[in-house]
């Protein structure tokens, strides 16, 4: 039986990248039949990394089968994975994420969590000297993860290994970093497609605090005004989006890539209590400035507070 790769539901490059990379080394290299696959539709710029590198979009499915064997890449979070998966044959994960706990195994697993800012750079540590083999469009699915997850070396979670490994990468490759990166954010910021919920659904995550359940979304860009003249009706689809999800707010920052900072929609009271324990902010507004925020991981969710 095929085993079956794939991140978190609402994939970003590194969810989208990642399974792709994984699947071909144990294809390629360890001579085991696996496939990529998706939890949900690529955001607009991992959709841009599969068509600039020739890359089949890798079938999006809605659930796993009772002792399917999967790798679950770049999250550990049984909120971001498809009802079941604990009676599916988990045989690995790979993430670079906080341990959040809930998944089960049939037995002992290989699992690998490092403190790196991609889930691509840990891939390429993990194959060794096979790294070498792998073909150009691999190569750019993992140089587009690092770049996309980094913020091109902006956000707090670059170490200098993100940056050697890519840097690494784009030699061999022959691509320019700042104008590929460049590329692959203008791809992101092209929201004009997507309806308000969509949009607060498309790079978020399920966080609980305080007891209040959050549905913590972020919207990395660098054309904030095109995400913030929404603003009136992007709050007002919080609710409905937060009720059909079991939510009880949405958390939606709008991350300036080039200014480095973010900025968050305040709706209402809680909105507004957040982000004075959260990050210290005043609020005097329904929108609040947060300099040098970037990293839901680092900097977000860590510091959430009610």
């Amino acid at each position: 039986m095929s085993v079956q790769v794939f991140g978190h539901k609402s994939p970003d490059t590194d969810s989208t990248g990642s399974p792709i990379i994984w699947a071909w080394y144990l294809n390629s290299v360890k001579g085991i039949d696996a496939a990529p696959k998706l939890l949900g539709e690529p955001n607009t710029e991992a959709a841009f990394v599969l068509k600039r590198w020739n890359l089949d979009k890798p079938e999006i499915i809605s659930g796993v089968d009772a002792g399917a064997p999967v790798v679950i890449v770049d999250t550990n979070n049984l909120a971001e994975l498809p009802d079941g998966i604990n009676d599916a044959d988990i045989t690995a994960i790979i993430d670079h994420h906080k341990l959040v706990g809930g998944l089960e195994t049939k037995g002992p697993i290989d699992i690998t969590i490092r403190p790196l800012a991609c889930t691509a750079t840990i891939m390429v540590d993990l194959m060794g000297d096979d790294a070498a083999k792998m073909p150009e469009a691999i190569k750019g699915a993992a140089l587009s993860c690092i770049l996309s997850d980094t913020l091109e070396f902006r956000s707090p979670t670059t170490t200098d290994h993100d940056r050697a490994v890519a840097e690494k990468l784009a030699a061999d490759l022959g691509v320019d970093i700042a104008s590929y990166a460049s590329e692959l954010f203008e791809a992101k910021s092209d929201i004009s497609a997507f309806s308000d919920a969509e949009l607060l659904r498309m790079d978020s995550k399920e966080y609980e605090v305080g007891g209040k359940q959050f549905r913590v979304s972020v919207l990395e860009t660098t054309a904030p005004k095109l995400v913030l003249d929404r603003k009136d009706s992007l709050m007002a689809s919080m609710t409905d989006v937060a009720t059909q999800d079991g939510a009880d707010q949405v958390l939606l920052f709008v991350v300036d890539i080039l200014n480095e900072e973010a900025t968050l929609l305040v709706p209402n009271d809680l909105v507004k209590t957040v982000a004075e324990k959260s990050f210290g902010a005043t609020v005097t507004g329904d929108t609040v400035v947060l300099p040098g925020i970037m990293s839901r991981k680092k900097q977000i969710i860590p510091n959430l507070a009610v």
